[in-house]
């Protein structure tokens, strides 16, 4: 089957609503080749129908992600621009309307409660049926823990975690008052390394997982337009939430200028060996099963 190809992001702007089918989709936003065939095959897996990726003019695909063409719809735009992940989520939102869809860089991988044998469409479904439209996310930091033999700080195989140091804050309105059932996240690299991260990025907390609706905006800060979506729970009880696991923050720190010669190591005494494990994200606290069981 051809690949789909689009040679910008508004080619996509002007596709009516079901152009692309049944979802749901996942959005991969491709700033550079790491672990982007590794990122689109975890999605797939996962069980989502088609993945949009957002890929700079001359990437080429890997033979990897060539295997996955026809599930792919490959966007061509310059993903390292300023809000390159809100326009990509916008330009889609409403040619998918009414289907479910999660967005990601790559190098992120997406977990739930039971992903291992339990699809997307289901933790949708499961979602769906207790009216509501969406679920938090926690961005957790992934890190190899030898800097020398990786030294962009990305490695499948030998990935770490922070086992603690999370902590949330209640997010206020414009009028300073809190917010309801809205909580700032922080922790992991951000946290730790925060010297090096300007403020308006440190948290960690997204709505990575959520049901399309023509109109709905992803904003600047990962948060949608709708202040309900936002929320980490319904009114009555706990609700699922979600873990995306990245490398996209210790990729940056050990490339961007400012902070690469004063990060020799990202370990400390509360790493842990990631074992790409949904329950050892949920032993930890980084993700909630909700009524989900």
């Amino acid at each position: 089957m051809e690949l789909q190809e689009f040679p910008d992001i508004n080619s996509v702007r002007q596709m009516r609503a079901g152009s692309f089918g049944k979802g749901p989709f996942a959005i991969v936003i491709a700033e550079d080749k790491s672990e982007t065939a590794a990122t689109l095959q975890h999605v797939i897996q996962l069980g989502f129908r088609k993945a949009f990726l957002f890929a700079p003019e001359g990437m080429t695909l890997d033979p990897e992600m060539e295997e996955l063409a026809e599930k792919l719809v490959v966007i061509r735009d310059r993903t390292r621009r300023p809000n390159a992940a809100r326009d990509a989520v916008n330009a889609v939102m409403d040619a998918v309307s009414g289907e479910w869809i999660h967005y990601c860089f790559n190098g992120e991988f997406l977990f739930y409660s039971f992903c291992e044998d339990r699809s997307v469409a289901e933790v949708a479904t499961f979602i769906t049926e207790e009216r509501r439209a969406s679920a938090l996310s926690y961005v957790i930091d992934l890190y190899a823990g030898d800097l020398h033999t990786y030294p962009d700080a990305v490695s499948l195989d030998n990935a770490l975690l922070d086992a603690s140091g999370y902590y949330a804050e209640p997010r206020r309105d414009a009028n300073d008052q809190d917010m309801d059932r809205q909580y700032n996240f922080f922790g992991g690299l951000r946290w730790r390394f925060e010297e090096h991260v300007t403020e308006s990025k440190r948290k960690i907390d997204r709505i990575g997982l959520f049901r399309a609706e023509a109109g709905l905006r992803l904003r600047d800060d990962h948060t949608l337009s709708n202040e309900e979506m936002n929320t980490y729970a319904c009114p009555w009880h706990h609700s699922l939430t979600t873990a995306i696991c990245s490398f996209r923050v210790a990729k940056a720190l050990r490339s961007n200028p400012g902070s690469r010669d004063d990060i020799h190591d990202f370990r400390w005494h509360r790493s842990m060996r990631f074992q790409w494990s949904s329950q050892q994200l949920m032993d930890l606290g980084l993700m909630e099963p909700g009524q989900w069981f």
